[in-house]
């Protein structure tokens, strides 16, 4: 065994300056584009953007920001919150990104919570921020990402453009430990106050060297990448670091994210991948129905995360537009990404029927992460795909702590390591996981799980079903029944007795839903996915009897 203590390697940092730095340096005539708000097109290069980088942690030097201090972004997908992404961090602070979507009184708490001294705000939520602004005690400067300062009541205020105008394009970026935060993104999916997921330096980067691996996103030099997800959520996926880390053109639609705009946006810059949730590609799916003369074939693969696609939608873009569906699974105390349903080798040759069935699975870990399913008393479970069990998960960019939580920390954390996910899921003999609900949105039914997920998957492979999601409902004997709530497509028909009919070709009979609600909408959470916790509360009086 060799010990000479004399060998090694070059002690070498993985920071935020050094993704930035090999951008300007190999790419920087690589574009960055931007649709406005107004539908303008907005154009630079990696080399103009780490200029204005510069520029800001100049301005954030003279407004007196801190080491280890973190600023606020409150803001959509464009060119200057991806500045943001880096100008704070490759100076030694950290980014804290707001979600406005969220309830005042929460959005007020994160705020309080990452103690934002600067708070940097798109024009169109500057009356979201106004009506908080009496709550937001720890902001001590807001910022407009505009040309020019709006009327506004916020105070002190400037606009972004002003405030990097005359600052110098040089900076000398500080040693940073790769061990120091660079972001924070509180969760939306609890059921109390939202929980914050500090990011480091390492875990970025080394997520970003992930997400360009052939057996994840692929992410390279040569794509054009066009991330719907929101900056706020979670670091895009990652998407705005990877993508500059590789030096690919990155297009980002600001407010542009319904159908019709994401698919000229496709077509006119060329992009190749592209990556949102699952309603985003519904919604693209039926617009490109009615727009036969929309062309998305340069799209090589779409990636969907945040919920489980059902495998009708996977088999349509296939068929349909020759865009694959790459289904992902990570959280946002994952950095976020955690699995990818890649296609195994060894399944390329068996039947499509098959094949569909392992990509509508959550996928295989990505190189660095480690998983492991476990049932109620900690035992870990056979990777036989039918344990079911809770999800565990640990690696380089998986948090062990949520920010200013003990409890919380106590009881997420095993004591060996691992991330407590709250995902319940099998894992078989390909390394496949398949995530069958949340801990929380699991219907127990006399005492059997039932999957809320496959149901809903299932009733959206209907011709008719534009939208379902499936909910449990108290009952008198069994505790809990399922309760389909269903959205149909324009102009479609379908009764409760015709859903039933085709999902009893794939349930056993006391799988089926007791009851079916016909609605205009489901609604939605803060981050684009089906709002369970909403559709409980609204029926939260239904109690069914024994009969059903």
């Amino acid at each position: 065994m060799v010990t000479n203590s004399t060998f090694g390697m070059m002690d070498v940092q993985l920071t935020l300056d050094s993704i930035l730095g090999r951008a300007e340096e190999l790419f920087p005539d690589r574009e960055i584009v931007t649709k406005r708000p107004d539908g303008s097109i907005h154009r630079y290069t990696y080399a103009q953007m780490g200029e204005r980088v510069r520029q800001l942690a100049n301005a954030l030097d003279e407004l007196g920001v801190a080491r280890g201090e973190r600023v606020g972004t409150v803001a959509l997908n464009h060119f200057r919150h991806l500045e943001l992404y880096f100008a704070p961090a490759c100076s030694g602070r950290s980014m804290h990104m707001c979600n406005m979507r969220l309830p005042d009184s929460h959005f007020q708490h994160t705020i309080a919570d990452a103690a934002d001294t600067v708070l940097f705000v798109d024009p169109a939520f500057v009356e979201k921020v106004e009506v908080n602004a009496d709550e937001l005690d720890s902001v001590e400067q807001y910022v407009v990402l505009a040309d020019e300062l709006p009327e506004t009541s916020l105070e002190p205020v400037t606009d972004y453009e002003s405030l990097i105008a005359d600052q110098p394009t040089s900076y000398e970026w500080p040693d940073i430990d790769q061990d120091d935060e660079c972001g924070l993104c509180h969760t939306s999916g609890t059921t109390g106050l939202p929980k914050g997921v500090p990011y480091t330096h390492r875990a970025v980067y080394l997520h970003s060297i992930m997400v360009g691996h052939a057996d994840a996103q692929g992410l390279s030099q040569r794509d054009v990448v066009l991330p719907i997800v929101p900056m706020f959520h979670a670091n895009g996926w990652g998407i705005p670091y990877a993508a500059t880390l590789v030096g690919a053109k990155q297009v980002y639609p600001s407010a542009h994210t319904d159908p019709g705009p994401v698919a000229n946006l496709i077509d006119d810059e060329d992009v190749t991948l592209s990556a949102g949730v699952p309603t985003i590609w519904l919604e693209m799916a039926n617009y490109l129905d009615d727009h036969p003369e929309v062309d998305i074939s340069n799209i090589e693969r779409l990636t969907v995360g945040g919920s489980a696609p059902p495998e009708s939608l996977i088999r349509r873009y296939d068929e349909e537009y020759d865009a694959p569906i790459i289904q992902g699974w990570g959280m946002t105390e994952t950095t976020p990404l955690g699995s990818l349903s890649v296609l195994r080798r060894e399944l390329e040759d068996r039947p499509p029927d098959e094949r569909y069935t392992y990509r509508a699975k959550a996928g295989m870990p990505v190189p660095g992460i480690e998983v492991r399913i476990v049932d109620d008393d900690g035992n870990e479970l056979e990777r036989d795909g039918e344990s079911l069990g809770e999800l565990h998960v640990r690696g380089p960019w998986v948090v062990d702590a949520y920010l200013n939580r003990p409890e919380e920390n106590e009881t997420s954390f095993s004591d060996d390591g691992w991330l407590k996910t709250g995902d319940i899921a099998t894992y078989d003999e390909w390394g496949y996981l398949d995530i069958v609900d949340r801990t929380k949105d699991v219907i127990k039914s006399g005492g059997e799980w039932i999957s809320s997920v496959e149901l809903e998957n299932e009733l959206m492979a209907h011709e008719a079903v534009a939208e379902a999601s499936v909910v449990a409902v108290d009952h008198e004997k069994w505790q809990e029944r399922p309760m389909a709530c269903v959205v149909l497509r324009e102009g479609a028909e379908a009764s409760a007795e015709t859903l039933e009919a085709h999902l009893e070709a794939r349930f056993p009979s006391w799988w089926l839903p007791d009851r079916y609600e016909f609605l205009d909408a489901i609604p939605r959470t803060s981050t684009g996915k089906f709002d369970k916790m909403r559709l409980r509360q609204q029926y939260d009086d239904v109690r069914l009897g024994p009969e059903s």
